[in-house]
């Protein structure tokens, strides 16, 4: 099974979380027809990984002047600094995926290159016309200290587990997170699939403890949202599992 056919790849899909977001944004993009990549958040520089990015105020009509081999499309308003770009506004980008009969991935919240993350009040920016959300985190995060150096705001995936600051963080805390409306749910659209990944599943050590932060988020999630757990390395697109 290929990640496109294990992770929501049609419509609109945000991807949030820690641990492989944009990984996960290229990979599928590469594996559609037609494709889009953009950001509602600021986006490391990522050219090499599409077939072309254009800068534009007007996305919608550089999609319209796009050629076929100009897909993967890479959208953004503005380069902001050498290594990175800026976002659109979430309306911006519904109105980008209305216009586009294809898949558009958008980026939709930071994590700064940490394993696993809780969002902040600002975030995510997911747009109101998501199809799907795919909340990322990393299995290596498990057995790893709650601080910022593995977590990107700690406090906050605190709040969320009870496991303080310091304190090892567990397969469960992890799939507490993931099924949070605080966490992974945060900002999901009303009626949007939602399929959290377990990335970076590099041996069967990783596998097993994967498996275990899966049935945590499926056990975990009260509101009944979460579609499917998908565990895979997405750094070679290597699906190892989808949990049910």
């Amino acid at each position: 099974m290929t990640p496109a056919e294990a992770l929501p790849s049609d419509g609109l899909v945000a991807v949030v979380g820690a641990g492989g977001k944009k990984t996960t944004l290229y990979a599928l993009a590469g594996a559609t027809d037609r494709a889009v990549v953009t950001a509602t958040v600021r986006i490391p520089i990522f050219d090499e990984h599409v077939a072309r990015v254009e800068a534009t105020d007007d996305p919608i009509a550089a999609l319209a002047d796009a050629d076929a081999g100009d897909f993967p499309l890479g959208l953004v308003p503005e380069q902001e600094r050498p290594d990175r770009y800026r976002g659109y506004d979430r309306d911006v980008v519904d109105g980008l995926a209305a216009a586009h009969d294809d898949p558009v991935f958008v980026k939709a919240d930071g994590a700064r290159m940490r394993e696993f993350k809780a969002p902040s009040d600002r975030e995510p920016q997911v747009p109101d016309g998501a199809d799907a959300v795919i909340p990322v985190a990393s299995v290596h995060a498990v057995g790893k200290p709650l601080t910022g150096e593995v977590v990107h705001r700690p406090e906050r995936v605190s709040a969320i587990t009870g496991i303080d600051v310091g304190e090892e963080i567990t397969a469960e805390a992890v799939g507490a997170v993931l099924a949070s409306t605080g966490g992974g749910l945060k900002g999901v659209p009303e009626g949007a699939t939602v399929v959290p990944l377990v990335n970076k599943v590099d041996d069967e050590g990783d596998e097993q403890v994967a498996r275990e932060v899966a049935e945590a988020a499926m056990a975990a999630d009260e509101s009944g949202r979460i579609d499917r757990v998908v565990l895979a390395r997405m750094l070679d697109g290597t699906v190892v599992d989808v949990i049910r």
